[in-house]
């Protein structure tokens, strides 16, 4: 059986994968916008994590929404907090 045969499996090594891109983004310096894509990519991460690992996914549409939203805002102060 292929590992990429589960949809949990894509989701464990799309993680992987994004833990890895923003790894290596912290080696390309300390400006703003590495930051930024650091951020992202970790809250990337916590959608992920939150729909597929918690379930949110088949969760009610408010529940999900309101993760969802509360993930983007969260990420947006504070990629604004360290502009």
């Amino acid at each position: 059986m292929p590992i990429i045969s589960n949809r949990i499996n894509i989701v464990w090594l799309l993680l992987i994968a994004a833990t890895l891109l923003s790894f290596e983004s912290g080696f390309l310096g300390n400006g703003h916008i590495v930051r930024a894509l650091i951020l992202i990519l970790a809250f990337v991460k916590v959608l992920f994590v939150g729909r597929e690992f918690m379930e949110l996914r088949d969760a009610p549409l408010p529940l999900l929404w309101g993760f969802q939203i509360w993930a983007i805002l969260v990420c947006g102060a504070l990629i604004i907090l360290c502009w």
